[in-house]
């Protein structure tokens, strides 16, 4: 039976949820969640509080730029082994290093609030963001090696369901924890379930690495950062290879747009913090789980470029959600339809982008390529998102919540132009 065959059908799509890969993704996933939060949407509730002005707490976002720019140094992770923790396999080893790193960057930024010093409170946290990055390459690539292309979309699934659980445990969790002992002793909290993945590492197996002779540093630098750019317009060709970069850097502009400010935005609203775990990190979690699961399914089962219009789109429109609670402040029911909308949404999308993106992949420069794209996946919201401070003090937060939705319009037109031209996934993941 062929890899192909194998996932095909309901039976296909059992056994590809059933692989052991997938459990081990659910940990990983939650490695990969668990920082994201805690150096994005949940410090910007911690600033807002220490009394940090919005256009500051919108310009510290890009400390989380370390996401963004994480391809600059993914070759490392993809071809050097660390002193110590190469022990445990090229990508284990990676992870142990990363995950050790980020909770000494969550510890610092306990011990050194804002309050006390922000300068120094910000490079203690790009210290955690830049351990998370590091550990979204080395997930990235762990998945893509375990498992054929026809399972990246149950892989995908349990990913983003530990992901969500990640993101709940540095949404709601820390979100309850700060209200009763404050923001340092919850981030001195969070960092007792990095145990989890610790362990996880310990006990999953390394994927099969091609034995490669040591080089010339010269020939090093050309394998490790050269090769992966020019294989990746070499397969698809330049027009076509920019296309594609273009529409991945495009897709998640609205939520990207949005996030920096959806914490203020809750307070403002007239909810506690106790309010916004319950409703926003544990239904709003809740919530994009399901989409993530449902989207995991229709990986499998439908085209991707249809499944990518349908995601694109239902990520955009949820933004104007938002426009209820704008209009009825401090009501609950306006909170979870908003939430139960955007989070579905967005569950429905992760996995969909997570398998295109895989399939566009190169098994040889993993890290390297995969480390690309979902960097540019986050840059042009990022880079946007951290204006959107100055955006809300000027014109109020309706104009930024229709303005994100508005942002889709571009990732359309690229996907129309592309339509005929796309890759097939499965057809472009090659060893």
């Amino acid at each position: 039976m062929t890899e192909a065959a194998r996932y095909k059908g309901l039976r296909g799509v059992a056994a590809a949820f059933a692989q052991p890969g997938a459990v081990t993704m659910l940990f990983f996933g939650l490695a990969s969640g668990l920082p994201f939060l805690l150096v994005g949407n949940t410090l910007s509730a911690w600033l807002k509080e220490a009394g940090v002005d919005y256009g500051a707490i919108g310009i510290a976002s890009y400390v989380t730029f370390a996401y963004n720019f994480k391809f600059v140094w993914a070759p490392l992770v993809d071809k050097c082994r660390l002193p110590l923790f190469g022990r445990l396999g090229l990508r284990r080893g990676w992870l142990m290093f990363s995950l050790v790193l980020l909770g000494a960057g969550l510890l610092g930024m306990a011990a050194m609030p804002p309050e006390v010093s922000l300068p120094r409170f910000m490079a203690v946290t790009f210290v955690a963001a830049f351990a998370g990055a590091t550990i979204d390459i080395v997930v990235d690539a762990y998945r893509v090696e375990i498992a054929p292309q026809e399972a990246q979309g149950a892989l995908a699934a349990t990913y983003t369901l530990g992901y969500r659980l990640g993101l709940i445990a540095g949404g709601a969790g820390i979100l309850i924890v700060a209200d009763i002992f404050g923001w340092r002793g919850g981030y001195v909290a969070i960092c007792a379930l990095l145990a989890i993945p610790v362990v996880t590492v310990l006990v999953a197996r390394e994927p099969t690495h091609r034995v490669r002779e040591r080089l010339p540093l010269g020939r090093a630098v050309q394998e490790g950062f050269v090769r992966p750019f020019q294989d990746f317009l070499a397969r698809y060709g330049i027009a076509l290879a920019l296309g594609l970069l273009l529409f991945v850097a495009l897709f998640r502009l609205p939520d990207q747009m949005l996030g920096v400010m959806a914490y203020p935005f809750y307070l403002d609203a007239g909810f506690t913090k106790t309010q916004i775990a319950e409703v926003s990190k544990v239904y709003g979690v809740i919530v994009g789980i399901l989409g993530a699961l449902l989207g995991g399914w229709a990986v499998i089962r439908f085209e991707m470029r249809r499944l990518l219009v349908v995601s694109a789109l239902g990520v955009a429109l949820s933004n104007m959600l938002y426009l209820i609670m704008a209009m009825h402040p401090g009501q609950t029911w306006a909170f979870v339809a908003t939430l139960s909308g955007d989070n579905f949404a967005q569950g429905f999308a992760g996995p969909v982008l997570v398998a295109f993106m895989s399939g566009l992949v190169n098994r040889s420069f993993t890290a390297t390529q995969y480390a690309l794209l979902s960097a540019l996946a986050n840059l042009p919201g990022k880079l946007l998102g951290g204006f959107s401070g100055f955006l809300v003090k000027e014109a109020g937060y309706p104009s930024l919540f229709v303005l994100s939705t508005v942002s889709i319009v571009p990732t359309l037109v690229v996907l129309a132009l592309l339509w005929r031209r796309m890759p097939r996934p499965v057809d472009s993941l090659t060893d």
